[in-house]
């Protein structure tokens, strides 16, 4: 059974039948070509069987390999690999199949390619995951065949690898290494002027690319005999969470990613720049109860834990209790922090109802309410109007998009910063205002 399983017809082994069948029925009318179509049959079949014979004389015959990273990056393009081999003693055709997750809905997966024996080949392709979660790539399913393209031979490999589909770790890397490496403004970070200088000194080491010229230790340069630069203990660690609002605001889907995904994306990226910068960072999620609260902590494998509590963040998008919140943050976050509330209002009166609780986290914290734009409302409002219809659908998009700004001025009109952004840009524009709230001192 296990023969029959594997064994396959190839699509040209039809047309050589339908060659036959031609020949035969010619021969109604040409009698000399039928002994020649009896022929032709008889030497089909010794090449099927010698066809059978190549593909199944060689013992696993074809490796493959799927090569799938440990963890894939939330809304980015992954990039896996498939590792061929071939034992056959000639060039062998092969088909890939790859069974996809059901989450990437894609049937149509297949990959063809040549094989010369011993000579090792592979190919790339990328997906693009939008949830995060477990993730079951299904068989890697290759069907190989000889020159005479009689027979195909299955073979199966990885049944059933499980991928998990974590926040977007390419994300954050891209702002890891820019903030290291200080260009910042490379993906729309501004560099801003620090006001004031809170620094102590730390030690004298070699300079590096980036370093700041002006703290280059000339006596220490002159006895090296190469740069060395003073560095500092830039001020005191301060505490900052990422509030994410878990509740029903947050499941409008934007790029086939939700505005929940988009935040906890920000929230990763957002937090390993402020651990870099000597900070301490903590989670908060919340909708109709308190979900997840992780303590500020000034670690760098503090990020493991924050990430795998992102990772693990699931909810029902209930309706968010924002009195709940402001309690267990008055309860639990004691020290003056910076609190970053990912959030979202499509109607004033939305932030008329939470707005009290609003105001009573702003008194002892400072308080950044980040929340989006509707981007699509946006493209709506930028195309011309043709008809009644498409008046009345810019109309009432303009009335939406009016709303947002008439909510941001609102909050500043008592003191309390905010982001309005799109789903796109809001980590540059989080980590932006981090940026700029530690260089005017607010905090």
């Amino acid at each position: 059974m296990k023969f029959l399983r594997s064994l396959y017809i190839h699509n040209i082994f039809f047309r050589y039948i339908a060659a036959l069948s031609a020949c035969f029925v010619i021969s109604y009318w040409v009698p000399m070509l039928y002994p020649i179509a009896w022929l032709l049959v008889y030497l089909l079949l010794a090449f099927f069987f010698l066809d059978l014979y190549l593909m199944y004389a060689t013992k696993n015959g074809i490796q493959a390999h799927r090569n799938p990273s440990q963890k894939l990056s939330n809304s980015d393009e992954n990039i896996l690999s498939v590792h061929l081999n071939s034992k056959y003693p000639f060039k062998t055709g092969v088909m890939v199949i790859d069974e996809l997750p059901v989450q990437f809905q894609k049937r149509d997966f297949q990959h063809k390619t040549q094989l010369q024996k011993g000579e090792p080949h592979f190919f790339e392709y990328s997906v693009r995951p939008v949830e995060r979660g477990e993730y079951v790539f299904g068989n890697l399913i290759v069907f190989a065949s000889s020159p005479l393209c009689i027979i195909k031979r299955k073979y199966v490999f990885q049944k059933d690898q499980m991928v998990p589909v974590y926040p977007s770790i390419i994300q954050m890397q891209q702002y890891d290494f820019l903030a290291t490496s200080n260009r910042l403004t490379e993906f729309g970070l501004k560099k801003i002027r620090r006001i004031g200088h809170t620094q102590e000194f730390e030690q004298i080491k070699e300079y590096i690319k980036g370093d700041d010229v002006r703290t280059i230790n000339w006596k220490a340069t002159a006895k090296r005999s190469q740069l060395m630069v003073n560095q500092y203990q830039d001020e005191k660690s301060q505490p900052i969470y990422s509030i994410i609002d878990t509740g029903r605001v947050m499941k409008m889907p934007f790029d086939g990613l939700s505005l929940l995904d988009y935040a906890i994306n920000s929230a990763l990226a957002f937090s390993n720049v402020a651990l870099k910068r000597n900070d301490k960072t903590g989670l908060l999620t919340f909708s109709k109860k308190i979900e997840t609260f992780v303590p500020a902590v000034q670690k760098i494998t503090h990020l493991n834990t924050i990430m795998e509590s992102l990772y693990n963040i699931s909810t029902d998008y209930s309706d968010s209790d924002f009195g709940l919140l402001y309690a267990h943050v008055k309860r639990k976050i004691n020290q003056r922090s910076l609190l970053l509330l990912y959030t979202n209002f499509e109607h004033i009166s939305g932030l008329k109802r939470q707005l009290p609780f609003i105001l009573a986290m702003a008194k002892k914290h400072v308080l950044v309410v980040i929340f989006f734009e509707n981007t699509e409302l946006e493209s709506l409002i930028a195309t011309d109007a043709e008809d009644l219809q498409s008046i009345y659908h810019k109309t009432i998009a303009e009335k939406f998009s009016l709303e947002k700004k008439l909510m941001q001025k609102e909050l500043q009109k008592y003191g309390i910063q905010t982001i309005l952004t799109k789903p796109e840009e809001l980590t540059v524009n989080t980590i932006n205002k981090y940026l700029e709230i530690k260089a005017r001192g607010i905090i």
